[in-house]
């Protein structure tokens, strides 16, 4: 079941298998990221984590938060959307490494070096997989597909302050999420993925 529901988002969102079966790994260590930060992470201005939604996760199971984390777009954000952010980041990471690294736990820096090299090798590729699964504008993707992978660690001592929930301030979408993966319902499930699916074609829309 799960192998026809990943290859149905595979043929609906004209990208591999592979590349999905990534990014639900990513998805699923997010939420359990989250769910253990009952304090919630700082708010950075931008980004940041609400204590309310941890809350809301900590009570699922493995295969709960397995099951919410099927979507067909990144749960996570490290403001792919801003492309003034990243265009100052890319063009010298290392400028910014002593004015705003922060102390950031050890897995949350873990799971950033991932998400990063995972959105350098997405953005790498033809396409539009970046703007559909990270929520990139195509200025940014651009700069990723710019650089070399040595460039990524530097990226890292920083962005991991930036870490957040995708669409924080839209608590329907994590409360039906949520609620769904815990009733098992994957019906309920499939209309929040696609809801997702709207919110991410939205944020594309001249404008935005």
């Amino acid at each position: 079941m799960q192998d026809a529901s990943v290859g149905g988002w595979a043929k609906e969102a004209h990208l591999s298998v592979e590349t999905l079966n990534s990014l639900y790994g990513l998805n699923h260590r997010f939420l359990d990221l989250a769910a253990a930060r009952s304090q919630g992470w700082a708010v950075t201005g931008r980004g940041g984590f609400s204590p309310s939604l941890a809350g809301q996760l900590a009570p699922l199971s493995a295969a709960q938060r397995q099951a919410a984390a099927g979507c067909p777009y990144a749960l996570f954000d490290l403001r792919f959307q801003d492309d003034g952010h990243w265009r100052a980041r890319l063009q010298d990471p290392w400028a910014w490494c002593v004015a705003e690294e922060a102390l950031v736990d050890d897995e949350t820096v873990a799971f950033v070096r991932l998400a990063l090299f995972y959105a350098w090798h997405v953005a790498a590729g033809a396409g539009l997989a970046a703007q559909l699964l990270l929520g990139m504008n195509g200025e940014t993707a651009a700069g990723f597909r710019r650089i070399t992978v040595n460039r990524l660690p530097a990226l890292v001592a920083t962005e991991a302050a930036h870490l957040s929930a995708r669409w924080v301030e839209r608590t329907a979408f994590w409360s039906a999420l949520t609620a769904a993966a815990l009733r098992a319902d994957p019906m309920a499930l499939r209309h929040v993925q696609l809801y997702g699916l709207q919110l991410t074609a939205a944020a594309q829309l001249p404008g935005r």
